[in-house]
């Protein structure tokens, strides 16, 4: 199966999700109404009260949100085939991830940006309040220990890595002092400043690497497993005692430009490329048994890929700093609702980038050696060695599903050069791809007589009168001037042509016509004004 219908299936889901599903829960079920005062704006102290841009929130949310979880995650639910992850995925994301994030969202602006052990306490009672803050509690370390083990094993002893997340920090209090501070509400330039600075780390990145022009700060940037272990409660610490304007803000909302616009080119290659789905859509190990996760498929794979469709930790985001800074109550679904359904988009993408792997080399990178050679007769490699010469690293029995990721897209952007999947038909006279613009010439004619068809390939002068009358109906621009050109090449080319003819008169722009006179008037023409029509050129 090719992967482009995952992709198409996922992104109209997720659309029609929002402007549905979501706009009903908004105006029906929550009754957003802007009249009610936000408490960015009641409760405004300039430290974490703070209305914020909707755009910049909206980064800021989707980056809290959308850590390695849902990248991983659908990564290892490959192991089960690619059915009950996509499945999972597209509609835990709808019906119960985006709402889950949307509702707490809402409760806490109604309840001046509490959290919601607060809220459970006084809209429930005071046990219920103690039992939440007790599983937000435990949310926080299973969060910190499953999502903080990938950041580890992916940062550690990779300078590139570490340069770009440190410069992050500094570009992201310039840029935070500049929209808040210095010029206030200037997101367009703040935005493009800063998103250009992030992009320039990632690439002076490879400059610190050994052997590099910045080589000598390699040393600097190559930590081990505890040292990376000990920064990321440091930097916890200092972006939660900052302002929320001044770090965690705009470095979330400039990081989600990275993200986003990952997934975009991801998906762009995907439609290029066009990769087949080499893993099944359920594998053996559905039953139980699998070399990455030992469970059945049910409820693992819910458990597996949880920050894909729905997590209990997004609700700490919810009611945290995110209500705090919404500016109109409105903004909850494009910010609550939206933001889950980007993040499951992200989530089929980390799918697609491991099914379209074959499950040999799949196994062989997220197993350690011992276990994949219990099950390398039934799953042998395939494209392994390829792979490694492709990333550059030894990439087998690395599990944890960041490797698998990385290699899984950088076999889709390896293929897009080779453009194999742009090739369509054939032309069986000039063996070249036919221009979509340009209609087939019978054999034998020489192609410079194969005059360029007219916009959108309407080659009747009846389809042009109807554009132009749906366009005056609906207050739109005239077409362009060359039309009237085209429709003359076309009528002497194509007999048909001739027998359809929009009445103009040309004594008013005669001068631009390559043809004078009139034409007869087509009967439809004499329903429309004649001041809006007659004296206008198609």
């Amino acid at each position: 199966m090719n992967s482009v219908w995952l992709l198409v299936i996922a992104a109209c889901a997720f659309v029609l999700a929002y402007r549905f599903y979501g706009a009903f829960i908004a105006a029906k079920v929550l009754m957003l109404n802007d009249a009610n005062v936000t408490p960015a704006h009641r409760c405004n102290d300039g430290r974490e009260y703070v209305p914020t841009n909707k755009w910049v929130l909206f980064g800021h949310h989707f980056a809290a949100i959308a850590g390695a979880g849902p990248l991983v995650g659908p990564v290892l639910g490959a192991q089960y085939g690619w059915g009950p992850g996509f499945a999972w995925i597209v509609l835990g994301s709808i019906f119960a991830g985006a709402v889950h994030d949307f509702i707490i969202l809402f409760a806490s602006v109604r309840h001046n940006g509490q959290s919601l052990a607060t809220i459970a306490r006084k809209e429930v009672g005071p046990i219920t309040g103690f039992t939440t803050s007790i599983a937000i509690l435990f949310i926080i370390i299973l969060a910190m220990a499953g999502l903080g083990i990938v950041i580890v094993f992916a940062m550690m002893k990779n300078p590139w890595g570490a340069f770009t997340l440190f410069m992050t920090i500094p570009i992201a209090i310039v840029i935070g002092l500049y929209m808040f501070k210095i010029a206030p509400g200037a997101i367009r330039s703040g935005s493009i400043v800063g998103f250009l600075l992030v992009l320039f780390a990632v690439f002076a990145g490879h400059w610190v690497m050994p052997g590099q022009a910045w080589g000598g700060l390699a040393p600097f940037f190559t930590l081990s497993r505890e040292q990376v272990a000990i920064a990321l409660p440091i930097y916890g610490f200092i972006a939660a005692v900052l302002p929320v304007w001044l770090l965690l803000a705009p470095r979330d909302y400039l990081s989600s430009y990275m993200k986003i616009g990952t997934v975009l080119a991801l998906a762009l290659g995907i439609l290029i490329v066009q990769p087949d789905v080499n893993m099944p859509i359920t594998t053996p190990f559905i039953a139980g048994g699998g070399p990455i996760i030992p469970g059945p498929v049910w409820p693992f794979v819910f458990i597996t890929i949880a920050c894909g469709a729905i997590s209990g930790f997004h609700a700490l985001i919810s009611s945290g700093t995110t209500p705090k800074m919404l500016e109109m109550e409105s903004q909850a679904m494009f910010i609550g609702y939206g933001s889950m359904l980007v993040e499951g988009f992200v989530a089929t993408m980390a799918l697609i980038s491991a099914v379209v792997m074959f499950p040999g080399d799949y196994f062989a990178i997220n197993t350690l050696a011992p276990v994949y050679a219990k099950i390398q007769g039934a799953f042998p490699t395939v494209e392994i060695k390829q792979l490694e010469q492709l990333v550059g690293i030894q990439v087998m029995h690395r599990p944890g599903g960041a490797v698998s990721l990385a290699v899984g897209m950088a076999h889709i952007f390896s293929s897009i050069g080779g453009m194999k999947s742009l090739r369509g038909p054939l032309h069986p006279h000039h063996h070249r791809r036919r221009h979509p613009r340009r209609p087939l010439h019978p054999p034998g004619r020489p192609r410079h007589l194969c005059l360029p068809a007219p916009q959108g390939n309407r080659l009747v002068a009846r389809h042009l009168l109807h554009r132009r009358s749906r366009q005056l109906q609906l207050g739109l621009p005239p077409l362009q001037r060359r039309s009237q050109h085209h429709l003359a090449d076309v009528r002497r080319h194509q007999p048909a042509a001739r027998l359809y003819r929009p009445g103009h008169r040309h004594h008013r722009y005669s001068q631009d016509f390559r043809h004078q006179g009139s034409y007869p008037r087509h009967p439809r023409a004499a329903d429309l004004p004649r001041g809006d029509y007659h004296h206008r050129r198609l």
